[in-house]
């Protein structure tokens, strides 16, 4: 970034790619893998650049946010409470009535058919389907 440009101007995606580029670790390729499931779950998807640097997945409202911290990368899924989750993804974030979410760590597989089926239903609750 040159000292004329600004985070504003540069797209929420463009913001998620440097996100992962300047993580350089195994954080930033979950992230990438997990950015890759939502879109492929649902291609309509929109991506945002929320709360100082969190990306966010919309579709009808939030579906999910991409953290990123030391030992985890959080996927918070806004209304996850509400979801089925019948692998049993959600490992975080549990005591509360709206949100649930996954800690993905170093090394974890993803369970991806039932990761893209939590974004699924994420999605059509949020349409009130």
């Amino acid at each position: 970034m040159t000292n004329t440009e600004s985070a504003y101007e540069k797209s929420p995606s463009e913001l998620i790619d440097g996100r992962i580029a300047e993580l350089g670790d195994w954080r930033g390729e979950m992230l990438a893998r997990i950015r890759a499931l939502i879109k492929a779950a649902d291609p309509d998807i929109v991506e945002e650049w929320k709360w100082r640097g969190v990306p966010t997945w919309y579709h009808d409202g939030i579906v999910c946010t991409g953290e990123t911290y030391k030992s985890v990368v959080k996927t918070t899924f806004a209304k996850g409470a509400a979801l089925d989750d019948p692998k049993g993804l959600f490992n975080s974030s549990l005591e509360g009535n709206t949100r649930r979410a996954i800690d993905f760590r170093e090394g974890e597989a993803i369970d991806e058919a039932a990761f893209k089926a939590l974004i699924r239903a994420a999605v059509a609750l949020n349409a009130g389907r």
